[in-house]
């Protein structure tokens, strides 16, 4: 079993990122938070170590880590999908360049353990059910792109340097925090828009579908293979799934526990290409 008792989350003010924090608080270990500036939580009661500033200021990150000394790394900065597409170069610097900068650094600085969140975008449309870890990755979106390139470089610094990298690849996450700004994440937006009684427009079409797992789950899985013994530790990376369903199916759903709730259909491609 992994022991540590200090840990830096990047992103820590994000959807996964603010419950992680609290549940490894819980647990008596010393979190430092790591986020952009004007994402602070409004509740910051049990995290004295609170920093703010960008993922790519690696002076910033090195000076943290050095001066701290955390045991464990939880990497969740990143920018989502929508936005990668949007600006190519930006996202390879946040998502890949920023991510192996820190893997460096942790390296560097003797961290016990380095988790980090990928997504099963990294295979594309094309593939197989049940998924094997092994499967022939070809991300079809550029997110999916820079989570595979930090792969492999997590996996090649711990083969050839004994770094105890740990990678899950999550499916989309449904969560009452999902940002509204997050297009893909339809399913959250459709299901509390159905709660708050407001009509709904799906930005994708009624048989797309997607892998999804709920934020509790998603966030026992992360504490389950980061504090799981080494030896028990079989594939470089895992790749979870909860349940699958296509956005008329959940309208449907939806429809049935809250009768007043009214929706459409307006795909938008970009976002179904995003998804498919």
């Amino acid at each position: 079993m992994v022991n540590f008792k200090s840990a830096l989350i990047t992103g820590a003010n994000g959807n996964l990122g603010r419950l992680l924090a609290q549940k490894l608080s819980k647990a008596g270990i010393d979190v430092i938070c790591f986020d952009l500036a004007e994402t602070e939580l409004n509740d910051k009661s049990n995290f004295k170590k609170i920093f703010l500033g960008d993922i790519r200021d690696q002076d910033l990150l090195k000076n943290i880590i050095e001066d701290h000394c955390p045991q464990a790394v939880f990497h969740l900065a990143s920018l989502l999908s929508g936005s990668s597409e949007k600006d190519l170069d930006q996202a390879w610097h946040v998502n890949a360049t920023s991510s192996i900068n820190l893997m460096k650094v942790a390296n560097a600085n003797k961290v016990s353990m380095f988790f980090f969140a990928s997504t099963i975008a990294t295979y594309g449309s094309n593939t197989n059910n049940p998924l094997p870890e092994d499967y022939p990755q070809w991300p079809e979106n550029f997110y999916g792109v820079t989570k595979l390139a930090v792969e492999r470089f997590g996996i090649y610094l711990k083969q050839n340097y004994g770094f105890d990298f740990r990678c899950l690849r999550f499916p989309m996450v449904l969560s009452p925090f999902a940002p509204l700004s997050a297009k893909t994440a339809y399913p959250s937006h459709a299901i509390r828009a159905a709660k708050n009684r407001e009509i709904f427009h799906f930005p994708v079409a009624k048989k797309t579908g997607m892998s999804c797992m709920f934020i509790d789950d998603v966030i026992s899985s992360i504490l389950g293979i980061t504090f799981s013994k080494h030896k028990l530790i079989k594939k470089h990376v895992y790749n979870l799934h909860g349940f699958h369903f296509t956005a008329q199916e959940l309208g449907d759903r939806l429809k049935q526990l809250f009768p007043s709730f009214k929706y459409s259909f307006d795909a938008d491609p970009q976002i179904d290409n995003l998804i498919k």
